[in-house]
């Protein structure tokens, strides 16, 4: 198995490189180079933004070893992961509107300053201790991915009045170097905690540095910018909630990323156990995965220059993850051969392309359907049923025949997915006649202006 894993990497990590040269070619064609304000902004996000990504990746591969290396049993793990899902639901959701009112940037420097307090609690081996860094976690991850985004897309779109069109070239590059950097962390994680032999809570410590470089950073270089500041706390909750509902194609894409993001987060937890036999290199196999997410990356930017649809290419996606795992209820069963494992492996590295897709694809859709007033508070509602599936399916393996026969869990992600691609093709359907409709008002205002329309 760690020969196929190192042999999987070296050859995942040259079709990466044989994308994402692909890709590029596509990418000169599309954004001039010679646009050095707007390459200088993106590098200005891009350099918080990584860090952020490097302290987050860096405590992927090792947290469910920490635990089961403090002697916790796998229920209690799962206790400690819904910990994490369950503060994402209660108090992340408040993250959103406070980033809105209180300032995004402000929301980016509490991000650093509680993740770096939440990499600290993995140095104790007491389950209460561990439990509230968990809880702290599910909040700096609810920052993650909604504070810095919102305060790119405000800052793009209307500090510097760049065209809209050009949100998803950073995103897509976002996805990419998202990519190099886990895999980068996966190496650094088990170089620290395999190799040199400091264990699993090593890669947590070295988290510490990129953490606390990333918030002095925003200090010094970020503006401030804010949402919808005329509403107080809870109507600004509230209106965030309101305007899902209102909008079909608010809801229905909140829904899809709920329900796809439901796999992806019931999946980390079930890597290790899946894969894990004694001697498996986790951190060699998160490094595979992120190569994947890399691929993923440079082959939707491939898909968009060939005329694919972001909403499309998200259909794509949800397509590929049910595949993986159709795949892995059946090779995740008890008892599984070493040809079982491997086959999970490489359903993994499947779902993990589907996921580079992902990224950039759905962040495009946010752009283009959620108003930046209350961009921040709407993408956390988002993630309240994703972490509320997340924690029923991991509560679930407190029941000894689904602990001990995962692929019941897995059959629950393959329904997830495809009622996700169900919810998604309605998607598609709305967002085109959204956008049919806007096209037609656009070329009635123009003949108006040419004179065509008058008598």
């Amino acid at each position: 198995m760690e020969l196929i894993i190192y042999g999987t990497f070296l050859v995942l990590s040259l079709v990466a490189y044989a994308a994402r040269q692909v890709a590029n070619k596509g990418d000169e064609k599309k954004v001039s180079i010679s646009n050095i304000n707007f390459k200088s902004f993106q590098k200005s996000f891009f350099l918080v933004y990584f860090l952020a990504l490097l302290g987050d990746w860096l405590q992927g591969p090792y947290v469910y070893k920490l635990y089961a290396f403090y002697g916790f049993k796998e229920s209690e793990i799962a206790v400690l992961y819904v910990a994490g899902f369950a503060s994402s639901v209660v108090f992340g959701t408040c993250t959103g509107p406070l980033a809105d009112l209180w300032g995004r940037r402000k929301m980016a420097i509490a991000f650093s300053v509680i993740y770096t307090f939440c990499c600290l609690t993995k140095m104790s081996p007491n389950f209460w201790w561990l439990f509230i860094g968990r809880v702290f976690g599910g909040v700096a991850t609810s920052m993650l991915f909604s504070t810095f985004e919102s305060w790119y897309v405000y800052e793009h779109s209307e500090r510097h009045g760049f065209p809209s069109e050009w949100i998803g070239i950073t995103f897509s590059i976002t996805t990419f170097w998202n990519g190099m950097i886990a895999i980068f962390a996966g190496i650094i994680s088990n170089v620290t905690a395999e190799t040199l032999g400091f264990g699993p809570v090593a890669p947590f410590v070295v988290a510490l540095l990129p953490l606390v470089v990333c918030g002095v950073l925003v200090v010094n270089t970020w503006e401030e910018n804010y949402g919808d500041r005329k509403s107080n706390f809870s109507g600004s909750c509230w209106e965030g909630l309101k305007i899902i509902f209102s909008d079909e194609q608010v809801l229905l894409l909140g829904s899809v990323q709920s329900l796809l993001e439901s796999c992806m987060y019931i999946f980390v937890f079930l890597w290790t156990p899946v894969l894990d036999t004694g001697t498996t290199p986790l951190g060699m196999v998160f490094s595979c995965f992120m190569v994947c997410i890399m691929v993923g990356s440079a082959l939707f930017s491939i898909l968009s220059h060939r005329g694919y649809t972001e909403a499309n290419i998200l259909k794509h996606c949800l397509i590929m993850i049910s595949v993986s795992m159709a795949i892995c209820c059946y090779t995740a069963r008890p008892g599984a051969t070493n040809i079982d494992t491997v086959i999970s492996f490489l359903a993994f590295l499947v779902l993990e392309v589907a996921i580079g897709m992902y990224f950039p694809a759905i962040s495009y859709l946010r752009s283009q359907v959620i108003p930046e007033s209350h961009r921040a508070n709407v993408m956390n509602w988002f993630r309240v049923p994703m972490n509320v599936i997340t924690c029923g399916a991991l509560l679930c393996l407190h029941v000894e025949t689904i602990s001990n026969d995962k692929r019941i869990v897995f059959g629950a992600c393959l329904v997830l997915s495809l009622l996700g691609t169900f919810l998604c093709n309605r998607f598609i359907l709305a967002f085109r006649d959204e956008n049919a409709s806007k096209k037609g008002g656009i070329d009635i205002e123009n003949d108006v202006k040419s004179g065509k329309k008058l008598q």
